[in-house]
């Protein structure tokens, strides 16, 4: 039975072209059945690179490899979305997050692929629905990330209304408002003041962006309770909501928003048996030994240095001091 892997990279980048090549090669010395998702690549690789790909193959994978950082992981998680097809991030970009291995270990994933040796872990989506004046029949979307509604402009404050399970919350004028899961809590919210979650946690996480309001405060739902956002209608500008940061649609004064846990999640595969925790320290460099505890081992390495110093100090031949006469003249 053939084994297929579904590549998606970002080919405008010389080292993802570059990673791309290895893993084609280091797949295909494996057994694997290598399609691109990219046609411009895919034509670039040859004939027989033409015959492999499949846009619509994605079911037919064992796993969709992602070369590049987590903007890449997002693209790619709108073509597995729904399937059980599970996603393999190779970072090639600055933090990625969302990646199980780094450029340097592409063979070693390559091997462990083909050897069926990783875990599949389900990530939870957020389920999007949008309700715009005079529509009949709502839009629907999802966000691995985060959908974020902002002000479609930016002299204004937009001016919303935030309800819990039907029932009304706070409103307030702000830039916007974030809504993420446990997964993008380590993004846009978190650039914006929002708590880290553990991958564990199912829950919906809201973040005002810029209220003006005594009452702002990040938010955490579970996993049976929906946001709705209403886009009021004494705001002055209306809004624009942004998924993952690639689907966009406006929203009209009068519109509303309704996010909550999706039914589907994203499968990842996962080679590393690491926590959460360590990942989170690698990525954002944490310093896990305090800058008091830092203060307090450079002092007493100073303190030691300084007592060496003064038990040890040389004369001008190399040798320790001395209050003897002769010491010199007997070195002579």
């Amino acid at each position: 039975m053939t084994r297929r892997v579904l590549i998606v990279t970002h080919g405008g980048r010389p080292e993802a072209v570059v990673a791309l090549r290895e893993a084609v090669r280091e797949l295909h010395a494996a057994g694997f059945e290598v399609a691109l998702h990219d046609d411009d690549l895919a034509e670039s690789f040859g004939d027989q690179m033409v015959a492999a790909r499949l846009r619509e193959g994605v079911a037919e994978s064992e796993v969709v490899m992602v070369l590049g950082g987590d903007g890449t992981i997002l693209r790619a998680a709108e073509l597995t979305h729904g399937t059980q097809v599970p996603l393999l991030g190779v970072n090639l970009g600055h933090v990625g997050f969302l990646a199980e291995s780094e450029r340097e270990d592409l063979r070693a994933a390559v091997q462990r692929l083909a050897e069926q040796d990783y875990v599949v872990e389900e990530r939870t989506v957020a389920a999007v629905s949008v309700q715009r004046p005079g529509e009949p029949t709502p839009l629907t979307g999802w966000a691995l990330n985060e959908a974020t509604i902002e002000k479609a402009q930016r002299q204004r404050m937009v001016e919303i209304g935030i309800e819990v399970d039907g029932r009304a919350l706070s409103s307030f004028g702000c830039d916007g408002v974030i809504l993420s899961t446990a997964t993008g809590s380590t993004a846009h919210a978190f650039s914006a003041g929002g708590p880290v979650m553990w991958p564990d946690v199912d829950g919906v996480l809201l973040v005002p962006l810029s209220a003006h309001a005594l009452f702002a405060r990040p938010l955490v739902i579970g996993p049976t309770s929906s946001y709705r956002i209403t886009v009021l209608d004494r705001s002055p500008v209306p809004a624009v909501l942004t998924c993952d940061g690639r689907r966009t649609i406006d929203l009209p004064v009068g519109s509303t928003v309704e996010v909550r846990r999706g039914e589907h999640p994203l499968r990842f595969a996962r080679m590393s048996t690491a926590p959460f925790t360590d990942r989170l320290v690698s990525k954002f460099s944490l310093p896990v030994v305090g800058w008091r505890e830092a203060a307090d081992d450079a002092a007493a390495a100073r303190a030691r240095e300084a007592a060496l110093t003064d038990a040890t100090t040389d004369d001008p031949y190399g040798g320790p001091t001395t209050d003897d006469p002769d010491a010199d003249v007997r070195r002579v």
